[in-house]
């Protein structure tokens, strides 16, 4: 009987290769192409992989093939190398089955490795976004009705939904509500990218607010500086003036903004301007609100939120009254 030699013997390897969809085809990591070129055979169960074209151009033949766990160990004897390119999925059923073979103690395995040929950046989620709303436009009758007018006031109350979450300090429903709100934002995006006469896309909408942003902290990305908040507020009003080239300090404020918080803007555009501007008097209760409103601003307050914090003291109290459960949410 002849003895089986060490190189018959040897288990091989077993290189698991995983790429994202985010990412652009081709683009891997230099482990994963030393992998590649180095491994004796390379499978893909799916032939229309979006990775295949590049690894064939690169001069790596890759076999077309969905060998079972016991096929792929097989494959490996003799210390072969054989690297598994995974579908989208991730071969579930192939490591299910290897890990089953391992734990039964009388297969003696290949060395397995799981190699992440590319990564996802940060932010590479909204990619995902954009995909799915871009498929919603088309196929939904819904969405593929909505404009921008008649998807305006879902912005106004996910913006405060918003508020109303970061006010309760609930970490659940501020993830939830930031995403209510960048959906608004992709949406509009999506249905801008049809208008026959100015079309504009996500990524113009992106695009614009990195320039603007880089533009507006130059101590951040010039040669500017700016140590305290109140430089960098400088800094930002400075810039934003010079950009939009505004002939009063009250041009880009929207007027059907809530009573206080118009007053409270106002009152901000004046005082950091440096302007003397004696406040309107007359009678009625809404100039006594907009004095209010504005010693509030030059104290620091935010009158908008004051006022709603008073007025879900008075929201419990009515409930105690009623002798209702307290409410911590609408």
């Amino acid at each position: 009987m002849n003895a089986t030699s060490p190189e018959t013997a040897a288990p091989g390897r077993i290189v698991l290769l995983t790429t994202s969809h985010r990412v652009a085809p081709g683009l891997l990591s230099w482990p994963a192409w030393q992998a590649l070129r180095s491994a004796d055979r390379v499978l893909c169960a799916d032939g229309a992989h979006p990775q295949l074209p590049y690894l064939r151009e690169a001069g790596i033949p890759v076999d077309e093939a969905a060998p079972t766990a016991q096929e792929l160990i097989d494959t490996c004897a003799g210390g072969r190398t054989v690297v598994v390119v995974a579908t989208g999925e991730g071969e579930p059923a192939l490591t299910d089955g290897l890990a089953r073979l391992a734990g039964t103690g009388r297969v003696t395995m290949p060395e397995l490795e799981l190699l992440p040929a590319s990564y996802d950046l940060p932010g590479a989620r909204l990619l995902d976004l954009v995909q799915v709303m871009d498929r919603i436009r088309v196929e939904c009758p819904w969405s593929s009705q909505q404009t921008h007018k008649g998807l305006a006031k879902y912005g106004i109350e996910e913006a405060y939904e918003l508020v109303e979450a970061i006010e309760d300090g609930d970490r659940d429903e501020l993830r939830e509500e930031l995403g209510d709100v960048l959906l608004q934002v992709v949406f509009h995006s999506r249905i801008a990218e049809e208008d026959p006469e100015a079309p504009f896309s996500i990524d113009d909408v992106a695009g614009g607010i990195v320039t603007k942003l880089i533009h507006r902290h130059p101590h951040v990305f010039g040669d500017e500086t700016a140590t305290t908040p109140e430089e960098v507020k400088e800094h930002w009003l400075r810039t934003k003036a010079e950009e939009k080239r505004r002939e009063s300090v009250t041009e880009g404020i929207p007027l059907g903004q809530p009573g206080l918080a118009l007053a409270a803007k106002l009152a901000s555009r004046v005082r950091t301007a440096g302007l003397d501007v004696p406040l309107p008097t007359g009678d009625g209760i809404g100039y006594e609100l907009l004095a209010m409103a504005v010693r509030a601003e030059a104290a620091g307050v935010d009158p908008e939120a004051a006022l709603r914090v008073a007025a879900r003291a008075y929201r419990d109290a009515v409930r105690a009254a009623e002798g209702a459960p307290s409410q911590h949410r609408r």
